[in-house]
């Protein structure tokens, strides 16, 4: 579902059409933190230039989240290409004003993509909330966020499940399946994953057994079974049959109690990859053939 970024109160009403959006931020001490960063890392000139940029900018409150002593420590000489890689990342090198940013990923001027994601409760980049938006400048436009948002955190979805030892089953599973370029390319895929422990409730072996080579077929088949095409994010979660990229559907209940799929409950959701989305289910779910 491709939701427009709402726009939220302006962090001011003042007319900044004729600044520069570092002179923008330099004007406002819920940025001091943010300009000092920019300074220290020899970005003002650059984010001076003609752009156009969108900027993405963290207050100062948004600064104090992070660790004791990180703030300190990037502004040190010897940090500079680290901050420099961080506040790059706060950066896009077009002017996206708030009506036409849509969830995806988004390239930035550090390289990375960072995501977008839209829900009732409003907008995030990556993991930090959209407070405010559409602070025009001369050379951009600046959406304000509560928090700083790192570089290099978003992979695929393998790239997630492979980085997360509670999942160490079900990658081992994708290999032996030969799925694990398939769940890497563009996508989108929604993702529901078993854990470790998901796995161990299945009858003692069955997971040896199907981790053979002989069983690649039938194991492949039970993997897309947990697989829906699309981005589909817990908001969006409907009550209903699913149609997986295994071909068989699955059921999906909502109610208060939580959400199932087929006999697993969704446990945790919204887990952000490059190329989808992953919920995570406390059972392995088994398509009826």
């Amino acid at each position: 579902m491709i939701v427009a970024l709402a726009a939220s109160a302006q962090l001011s009403n003042a007319d900044t059409s004729d600044k520069t959006v570092v002179e923008i931020a330099a004007g406002n001490k819920d940025f001091s933190t943010l300009v000092a960063a920019v300074k220290a890392a020899g970005l003002a000139e650059t984010l001076s230039g003609k752009g156009p940029f969108t900027v993405f900018a963290p207050t100062n409150a948004a600064f104090a989240k992070l660790p004791k002593g990180t703030v300190e420590t990037l502004l040190k000489p010897e940090n500079k290409d680290k901050l420099t890689a961080i506040l790059t990342y706060h950066v896009v090198g077009a002017k996206v004003m708030a009506a036409d940013v849509k969830p995806g990923f988004v390239g930035t001027v550090n390289g990375d993509k960072l995501s977008l994601t839209a829900s009732k409760s409003g907008v995030k980049v990556d993991n930090a909330k959209v407070v405010a938006t559409d602070i025009v400048g001369s050379n951009g436009v600046i959406h304000v966020i509560d928090e700083v948002i790192m570089p290099g955190t978003n992979k695929t979805v393998v790239g997630i499940a492979a980085g997360n030892e509670d999942f160490s089953t079900l990658v081992a599973a994708v290999k032996a399946a030969g799925l694990a370029e398939t769940l890497s390319g563009d996508g989108p895929f929604t993702v529901f994953a078993p854990t470790n422990a998901a796995f161990a409730k299945l009858p003692e072996g069955t997971v040896e057994t199907l981790l053979k080579p002989e069983n690649k077929k039938k194991l492949a088949a039970i993997l897309t079974y947990h697989v829906v095409p699309g981005n589909v994010m817990a908001a969006d979660v409907k009550s209903g049959k699913v149609k997986t990229v295994n071909g068989n559907k699955l059921e999906i209940k909502v109610a208060d109690g939580g959400v199932m799929v087929d006999g697993a409950k969704v446990v945790k959701t919204d887990i952000i990859g490059t190329n989808g989305v992953i919920h995570v289910i406390d059972s392995v779910i088994l398509p009826a053939s």
